[in-house]
């Protein structure tokens, strides 16, 4: 898994891709269920099949991890599977600059 690296300025959908042991398209039993560990800096909103999320930066710098569950028993039982998205949240690059003055005072 790759570090997923967003400005504080950006977002990103994110996709479940369910695929078998031979690596060829799967399906899974319901609606896959998305988390984020750290809400101050990711705001996560599932599509309502689950199937897609878009995670934006709130504007706050930091990171933290993105899953997703889902069951892969297609019939009566259960058998979850787990995946996880690392996210790092740095500032964007400066798009202006400005000069800011201070007090005047005696010299």
């Amino acid at each position: 898994m790759e570090l997923l690296i967003l400005t504080d300025e950006q977002k990103v959908r994110l996709f479940v891709r369910p695929k078998t042991a031979a690596g060829n398209p799967a399906k899974v039993d319901g609606v896959p269920v998305w988390s984020q560990s750290n809400a101050a800096v990711i705001d996560l909103v599932p599509d309502d099949d689950g199937m897609a999320a878009t995670a934006s930066a709130t504007g706050q710098l930091g990171g933290s991890q993105i899953s997703v569950v889902a069951d892969a028993d297609l019939g009566a039982g259960t058998r979850e599977l787990t995946a996880t998205q690392d996210v790092e949240i740095k500032a964007a690059e400066a798009t202006a600059l400005g000069i800011e003055a201070g007090v005047p005072e005696p010299k």
